[in-house]
């Protein structure tokens, strides 16, 4: 794969995409870390004296009221006080002003575009990889660099159009992901999957579980197991139209598959085997802690999709907490790949050795997909 460090950037007009696709609450930044996780690329173009073009979504937009409140300037002003150069904000994605802006930039200023989804409403030109648009874009740039892992499942006028035009290379953030990730594929590995519905993991679990050692499942995902396996699961979700598919899962890995055994409930701690109708377990149970530490301990990498429990109910957070706390402590390397796992990462404030960006990218990495963007730039 061709990375920025293969091209003289100097002087060169240079458009990036980039995913600052944050959360915001009344109008504030409450989770800058995908900014934060740019400014490796971002600096590296600053310093090597290019001219920074930046372009990103931000939400969706279907609607003018969308328009209004998915602007990029909240992001462009943060990021302002993030990187030692001039960063420029221009509210349009295309138009004489952003290209006289463009025009007159200094070698290692910034300039961040309009929210690319604008160009969704009404007719959908983003997402559509609308040819003109993707002409347009390129037109403004003498090279193209994709840092967005987190869209770069999507072949968007922004994310794949503009490659098609201009020399294109990754960022330091993408080339980061696909080392990162291609790691966990490769090598020999205990999978830690949760969350709710086993329908999302199908995938990754048919594309990793030969080469997982382990496979420790938790969240509410488990609950379907529980039941192929003869178990009282209560209220508990269960995916019933999975339920072939997770038997013949256990007949032929059965031996790698590890559940928990007891989970918090309503009426506290409870043991799988003494559930009763009504119950529902919202986390793994302290046995369960213990035995999922126990399985983790000698492993050579831990690749982790999903939390264990509800972990956004402080009342339920101590499973996902409390084998997170265990792993980054750990000499072993844990990446965490997906955002509900990566956002419990955030709200308990654990560092681990990889924290993936991408969501549905890297679900969809995982699966072994091929993404046609990261195709466009192998040399």
């Amino acid at each position: 794969m061709k990375i920025i460090t293969d091209c003289n950037v100097k002087g060169k007009k240079v458009i990036v995409r980039v995913d600052f696709n944050v959360p915001r609450k009344d109008n504030k930044i409450i989770d800058d870390n995908r900014i934060v996780s740019s400014l490796k690329t971002i600096n590296y173009l600053v310093e090597h004296k290019a001219k920074v073009i930046l372009l990103s979504h931000l939400g969706r937009v279907e609607s003018l009221e969308d328009k209004e409140k998915n602007s990029l300037k909240i992001v462009a002003d943060h990021l302002s006080s993030l990187v030692h150069a001039p960063v420029y904000f221009i509210g349009e994605t295309r138009g004489s002003l952003l290209e006289s802006t463009i025009d007159n930039l200094l070698d290692g200023e910034i300039v961040v575009v309009e929210n690319t989804r604008y160009e969704d409403y009404p007719k959908k030109l983003e997402s559509s990889c609308d040819e003109t648009l993707s002409k347009y874009w390129a037109s403004l740039a003498d090279i193209f660099v994709l840092d967005a892992f987190g869209s770069a499942h999507r072949c968007h006028a922004s994310t794949y159009g503009i490659s098609k035009y201009i020399p294109s290379y990754a960022g330091f953030l993408v080339e980061s992901e696909v080392n990162m990730l291609d790691k966990a594929i490769k090598e020999e590995r205990t999978l830690l999957l949760g969350g709710s519905k086993v329908e999302d993991k199908i995938g990754v679990i048919n594309n990793l579980i030969k080469k997982s050692n382990k496979v420790l499942i938790g969240g509410a995902m488990c609950f379907t197991f529980l039941k192929a396996r003869g178990f009282n699961v209560g209220k508990s979700l269960v995916s019933d139209e999975n339920m072939d598919y997770v038997k013949s899962l256990l007949s032929k890995y059965d031996s790698k598959i590890i559940l928990p055994v007891d989970f918090i409930t309503e009426k506290g701690c409870k043991k799988i085997e003494d559930f009763k109708n009504d119950d529902i377990g919202y986390d793994i149970g302290v046995e369960s802690i213990k035995l999922f530490k126990n399985e983790l301990k000698n492993s050579n990498l831990v690749l982790w999709n999903g939390p264990l429990g509800k972990y956004e109910d402080k009342a339920y957070e101590t499973g996902t907490k409390e084998v997170m706390k265990y792993l980054s402590e750990e000499k072993f390397p844990t990446i965490l790949a997906g955002g509900d796992i990566t956002g419990a990462s955030a709200m308990f404030n654990i560092k681990m050795y990889y924290v993936s960006t991408g969501g549905g990218s890297t679900l969809e990495y995982l699966e072994g997909k091929k993404f046609k963007t990261l195709e466009r730039l192998k040399g």
